[in-house]
């Protein structure tokens, strides 16, 4: 109801005079005659087909080599560990290079049958731990459940980090084969080295995850000084830790002896000193959208040329004949539309394609048989 009463003023709720406010742009209303409906399929045509060529060439220069080694349907895999978690069975895959391959080479690990897009994965985990939170709300709890605690007959401990996303963790380990028989060259003859950094956005790095508030860690000089010790109350380390370089370290955790860290969980993956700071991790926790899928384990920064043999060897822990998937090893490059994709490609070249059909129909309808435009011919008005 419009506002009445003495002290209204006439017109002062009527919007402003102007064009947008009172409705009066301007606007393009084109007829879509044959004539413009023929040019614009056309030129669609000639726009798609060209570029569909285009990325199917792009897409054929990427070499991409894959090694299946684990798979529930496959009765003699290469690295098969059954429903055995945790296996630790050593083997080796060797992967071939059948053309030169320019930087970034990347490695990527897939796993298929895994569905991390299910609602309640995906909500399983505690976003405010993973920035260092050392306590929780009642809410975090639940969404962590059954993964939030460990317990046994005496005693109970809780997972940092918690839920199903983190405790899922992909822990097999592959690493360049050290064997001088087996060591890969790249095309300059220097030994290949796979980086294990820089795999994560660096987004997630700096704003998504943080140390357990509370962590520290120190260096000492070796690990067989005396000073260099956890017996004192300042360290939650039962020995120093010593890195690939080997440095030794001291470290501290808050809660420790009620506390199950990620480090503790997945020790074969994960130092005490990156924690949920470790790249595989953060890799790992942006769930994938699909049941096949793959994330980024390393990469080259080296040319690799043709016929290099690629030798790794795997640490097999992750499980998949449980939920009848398989995973794979693949070593690729990539171009600027990402991966090997075929399908983007023959996608384009079916549009271009339709609309080159419906343009040709179109062409030939309105040539032999013309339709004049606005015919009352064709108006059938409603009888009463």
């Amino acid at each position: 109801t419009m506002p009445q009463g003495p002290d209204v003023v006439p017109g002062a709720t009527r919007p402003p005079d102007l064009a947008l406010r009172q409705q009066r742009l301007k606007a393009w209303k084109p007829i879509l005659d044959p004539t413009w409906v023929i040019a614009a399929l056309l030129i669609i045509a000639a726009i798609f087909i060209p570029v569909a060529f285009k990325l199917n060439k792009m897409s054929n220069e990427i070499v991409e080599i894959r090694q299946q080694y684990d798979a529930y349907d496959d009765p003699a895999p290469l690295c098969g560990i059954n429903t055995t978690a945790n296996a630790g069975r050593r083997c080796t895959l060797e992967l071939t290079v059948p053309r030169d391959m320019d930087p970034p080479v990347l490695v990527h690990y897939e796993i298929s049958g895994f569905y991390q897009n299910q609602r309640r994965y995906v909500n399983s985990r505690d976003d405010a731990q993973l920035l260092g939170a050392t306590t929780q709300t009642q809410l975090a709890l639940d969404n962590c459940r059954p993964l939030a605690t460990l317990s046994n007959e005496t005693t109970t401990v809780t997972l940092n980090p918690c839920g199903l996303v983190a405790n899922t963790l992909f822990n097999d380990v592959f690493t360049l084969s050290t064997d001088p028989a087996m060591t890969a060259v790249d095309a300059d003859g220097i030994p290949l080295a796979m980086i294990e950094e820089g795999i994560a956005w660096q987004s997630d790095l700096e704003f998504k995850f943080r140390q357990p508030d509370g962590f520290r860690h120190e260096q000492c000089g070796s690990c067989g000084d005396a000073n260099c010790t956890c017996a004192t109350e300042d360290w939650s380390c039962t020995e120093p830790y010593p890195d690939q370089d080997g440095n030794c370290f001291l470290y501290f955790y808050p809660n420790d002896d009620t506390t199950q860290y990620l480090y503790e969980t997945y020790p074969m993956v994960v130092s005490p000193l990156d924690g949920v700071l470790n790249e595989h991790f953060i890799v790992w926790m942006r769930t994938a959208a699909l049941p096949t899928f793959r994330k980024l384990y390393g990469w080259f920064d080296q040319p690799i040329a043709a016929g290099t043999k690629l030798t790794f060897e795997v640490d097999a822990n992750w499980e998949v004949a449980s939920f009848r998937g398989s995973k794979a090893l693949i070593v690729s490059n990539n171009n600027a539309f990402g991966g090997k994709n075929e399908a983007l490609g023959r996608h384009f070249l079916i549009v271009g394609v339709m609309c080159l059909g419906f343009a040709a129909f179109f062409w030939l309808k309105h040539t032999f048989r013309r339709r004049k435009l606005a015919d009352k011919n064709y108006l059938h008005f409603k009888e009463e």
